[in-house]
Order: C-alpha cells, then sequence, then structure tokens
C-alpha cells in the first residue's frame, strides 16, 4: 500500500476496525492507554470546553478526554472510515453520561467554521494523511486563538540509531507476526513504509510553526518510539 493514498488508509482502517483495540492492546503492552491519557492530561482540558478528537478511529482517545469536559463540554470525535467509527458509537452507547458525537470526515478537510474548538487531540492520524502540513493548517483553522492540541504517533528515528533498530525490529518481529494471526499482515507492514515519509520531531515543529501556531514541541516517548506533539494557537 502506498502511504499517504487516502482510499488505501481508509480501506486499511475499515478492515482492521474489528481487530484494531486488541491488537494495540497486544502491541504495545496496553501502554498506548497510558499514552494517550498522558496526553489528555498534558493538555489540561477543562469543563466547558469543545474538542475535537481527529482521526478517532474506534473512539477510545475521545471517551478519555470527554471525562475532563463534563459539565458543558463535548468532543467531536472525526474519522475517514466509517467502521472504526460504528465501533466508536457503540462504546459511547455504554456511556451516555459522556459528551461525544461522532462524524465521518476528511481530517485535511473538516466542515467545520474558523475558531470552532478550544482544543483537539490525534492519536496515530497525522502520519497517515496524504499531506500532513495540510493538516496542520486545517487544524490551525478550526482552533480558537489559545487553542491547543496534542499529536500523538510513532516516532521517526536517524536511520541506522541503536533505537531505529530496535524499532525496525519491533515492527518486523512483533507488529507484522502479531497481525497475520488476525489476517492484517500487509495492513501492518505498511507501518514500516508510512515512517518512511513521516516527518521528524523538528520538522514537525516546523510544520506546526508554518501553519500558524505560535508554539510547537515535540517530545519523545517510550524510549523514543513514540512522539507528541503539542502546539499552542
Amino acid at each position: 500500500m502506498k502511504p499517504g493514498d487516502a482510499d488505501a488508509v481508509e480501506q486499511l482502517f475499515n478492515d482492521a476496525a474489528p481487530s484494531y483495540d486488541r491488537l494495540n492492546d497486544w502491541l504495545s503492552f496496553g501502554l498506548h492507554r497510558q499514552w494517550k491519557r498522558q496526553l489528555v492530561l498534558t493538555l489540561s482540558p477543562q469543563s466547558g470546553e469543545q474538542w475535537l478528537d481527529l482521526c478517532c478511529g474506534t473512539g477510545d482517545l475521545a471517551l478519555v478526554l470527554a471525562r475532563h469536559l463534563r459539565p458543558g463540554g463535548n468532543v467531536i470525535g472525526v474519522d475517514a472510515a466509517a467502521a472504526p467509527l460504528a465501533i466508536a458509537a457503540r462504546r459511547s452507547s455504554k456511556r451516555p453520561w459522556l459528551p461525544v458525537q461522532w462524524r465521518q470526515g476528511d481530517a485535511l478537510n473538516l466542515q467545520m467554521p474558523d475558531g470552532c474548538a478550544d482544543g483537539a487531540v490525534m492519536a496515530y492520524g497525522l502520519r497517515n494523511l496524504a499531506d500532513p502540513a495540510a493538516g496542520l493548517r486545517e487544524l490551525r483553522r478550526v482552533l480558537r486563538d489559545g487553542g491547543r492540541a496534542g499529536l500523538l504517533d510513532f516516532n521517526r528515528l536517524p536511520a541506522g540509531s541503536a533505537a531505529a533498530v530496535f524499532q525496525l525490529t519491533y515492527l518486523r518481529r512483533m507488529v507484522v507476526p502479531v497481525a497475520a494471526r488476525a489476517g492484517l499482515a500487509d495492513h501492518y507492514a505498511y507501518l514500516e513504509e508510512s515512517l518512511k515519509r513521516f516527518p521528524d520531531g523538528p520538522a514537525q515543529q516546523q510544520l506546526a510553526l508554518d501553519a500558524g501556531f505560535r508554539e510547537a514541541r515535540h517530545q519523545p516517548l517510550a524510549g523514543g518510539l513514540m512522539g507528541l506533539l503539542t502546539v499552542q494557537c
């Protein structure tokens, strides 16, 4: 699969949806949940605020975020793929007290007004956009002045470094074989290819500043295997 192909990425996540949460738990030893909670706490969402979860997938991050926004706040989860959104909707139906809405849409062309959100999150989505720079510009457009956002993803490491070798070994010898058991080997082999075109931390910071954010900071997580980009308008 060619990285950045929007239709192929959408199909990938539709195919992977039934196994996606289980695979994430296995492949990260459950740590992805901790990283997402850390992302939310870093951004300090407040009750009454309006937030977006872009490329929201099956909705686990949006539901964590929603707990911090009561009373009066709201999360809108947006994803291009219908199958993960259906799972997200079923999950939130069991937690009707959490203020979440779900919409199918394109993170590069959100059908929302300028400055409509106080904050936003994106987990493992920026890397999959056809144009990450355009994604950051669209994110800046929908955030109000003073708004903030956090984007969690795999970290692109310096080629040949010990951490990069470990990351590649992890992808090839653990991620793909485990995914193969769910019939998704080719889908998860895409991770390695998508990382090759993904900007590294300093480049992400610069793209965010070029998009109009006032501040941008990229920090490594999980020994450098993951990265968190936080931005402020």
